[in-house]
């Protein structure tokens, strides 16, 4: 088993290695670490409902009435009618007829790509999709043909030159989750409609943050009706746990019988499926929340900006400063620790080579002198002069 001590000495070497830190989250912004709090610039816990109160009382109370386990697969003892309500309303909100829940987003995109796509198939999948949607491509068999990043014209010609003896698919993720940048799924819808293809966008960095009330990268470009299948999470802005897919009663069907994630799978505790719940009717009810983000964001952006740091321009809560050298990355997420933030040195093979970054994340309970004070320490730790092989 030599190798595996090998694979980590080998990582080390690279700046690569990875390994786990413990913190004690205080609030949705701060969390603690011996004895030291720190400023989290690293979740995607965009609204903060992890620590609402009423998310959090939806969760003691559904341990009371139903337990702390499923006890099996939702298909056979494992569904409870938290889960039913669930599923209406994020059908509702979504806008859709169904909607059915998974035990992640990651296990999501693999049962649905897999389950819809076969070897007959062609799927058209972003050079940078998330890493769920490229194994959900490679479970499913079908041939796989990856355009350049948001490159529609490249989307364009690919499509019209491919032949394909059954299914065309577009993948694409709504919002990327290592530059904060959008899919022009307008253009995208367009583009499928010439060749009959099905759109399925992965509002994962999406849903909550994106969209009239947080609904996601279709209601944004005003698609959500070319868009046959919309899939999510409830592990981010909506402060839980899981993942969930929406659209036709047709595909919700086909998907409760043909996703083996979800087959096969032991169902989600009570309490999770409580606190989405919560979370959701939060969000309907505060659409002011996905303001606030989107304020919170802007104002950090235009501050890293105005100090020439290399911040692409967007919208959206993430917001990555560009480092280039994996060893400059992680020196850098080590000085701003030492001073009380937590930000992630995001390396290869997430980035690729020589695009490494400190990936920053707002949410709408950042309070501004915080960010004021926080944006400060960024600008003055990446400006000091420093020497790197790259």
């Amino acid at each position: 088993m030599q190798f595996l001590t090998d694979f980590v000495e080998q990582v080390k070497a690279k700046n690569l290695y990875r390994q786990t830190v413990t913190y004690s989250p205080v609030s949705p912004a701060h969390v603690q670490l011996g004895g030291q709090t720190y400023l989290m610039l690293a979740s995607n816990n965009y609204l903060g409902l992890t620590h609402n109160p009423v998310v959090q009382q939806a969760a003691i109370d559904a341990i009371r009435m139903y337990g702390t386990g499923a006890g099996g697969a939702r298909l056979t003892t494992g569904t409870f009618p938290l889960f039913e309500q669930l599923e209406q309303e994020l059908a509702k909100f979504k806008e859709t007829e169904d909607a059915v829940v998974f035990n992640t987003g990651y296990m999501a995109n693999i049962g649905v790509i897999s389950a819809l796509a076969g070897p007959d198939d062609v799927i058209f999948s972003d050079e940078f999709n998330h890493a769920s949607i490229i194994d959900g491509c490679r479970l499913s068999r079908a041939r796989v043909v990856v355009y350049r990043h948001n490159d529609m014209e490249h989307l364009q010609g690919l499509l019209t030159a491919t032949d394909c003896q059954g299914k065309r698919m577009i993948i694409t993720d709504g919002v990327f989750s290592m530059d904060g940048d959008i899919a022009p799924l307008d253009t995208i819808v367009e583009l499928a409609e010439t060749v009959n293809a099905i759109v399925i966008v992965d509002d994962a960095h999406a849903t909550g943050v994106l969209g009239p009330g947080g609904r996601g990268t279709a209601a944004y470009f005003g698609v959500k009706d070319k868009v046959q299948v919309q899939i999510g999470t409830l592990s981010k802005a909506l402060g839980a746990e899981g993942g969930f897919v929406a659209g036709s009663r047709a595909l919700i069907d086909y998907i409760k019988n043909r996703a083996r994630s979800f087959i096969f799978s032991t169902a989600l505790a009570p309490s999770t499926i409580a606190a989405a719940l919560a979370a959701l009717r939060e969000l309907s009810a505060r659409p002011e929340m996905t303001v606030k983000l989107s304020e919170n964001a802007q104002y950090v952006r235009t501050l890293l900006q105005a100090a020439n740091l290399p911040v692409f321009n967007g919208i959206t809560p993430i917001i990555p400063v560009m480092i280039g050298a994996a060893d400059e990355a992680v020196k850098l997420t080590a000085e701003l620790k030492m001073q009380g933030i937590i930000m992630t040195a995001i390396r290869p093979p997430t980035v690729p080579v020589g695009t490494s970054r400190l990936r920053l994340t707002v949410t709408a309970v950042h309070q501004r002198e915080e960010l004021s004070t926080a944006v400060d320490t960024i600008i003055a730790a990446v400006k000091q002069p420093r020497t790197t092989v790259r």
